[in-house]
């Protein structure tokens, strides 16, 4: 990065910075949904038009809150919450839960979704 000393304070050049691009936006929340087969996994539409699916096994579940997840007064920090992914552990080994903002791009979903899915095998 480019400084000067004789200047007081921070001082940069647009290069030095090396803006960049960055995804943004909800994008298409079927980028996430489509690669969950019916064959493989229920498919729940609720009330509220959140999207739950779970694998046959019941140890995958996905869920989409497009308007935020509600939450109770004792539960303010769901409200944020866009995407919910959890997997459940065995008895030797925890398993976990991830969270994406309302604001999360569909599209970064999809790809940490496809990597969950590449890990699974059929026992």
């Amino acid at each position: 990065m480019a400084l000067d000393e004789a200047q007081p304070g921070f001082a940069t050049t647009v290069a030095a910075l090396r803006l960049r691009s960055w995804k943004l936006g909800v994008g298409q929340p079927m980028v996430v949904i489509d690669q969950f087969s019916q064959a493989d996994f229920t498919h729940i539409v609720d009330d509220r038009a959140d999207v739950h699916i779970s694998s046959r096994d019941g140890r995958f579940y996905l869920g989409y809150f497009p308007n935020g997840r509600l939450g109770g007064a004792e539960e303010d920090w769901v409200t944020g919450e866009g995407w919910v992914i959890a997997v459940t552990g065995t008895a030797n080994v925890p398993g976990y839960r991830i969270a994406f903002s309302t604001k999360t791009p569909a599209e970064i979903v999809a790809d940490a979704v496809a990597r969950i899915l590449s890990t699974s095998r059929p026992l």
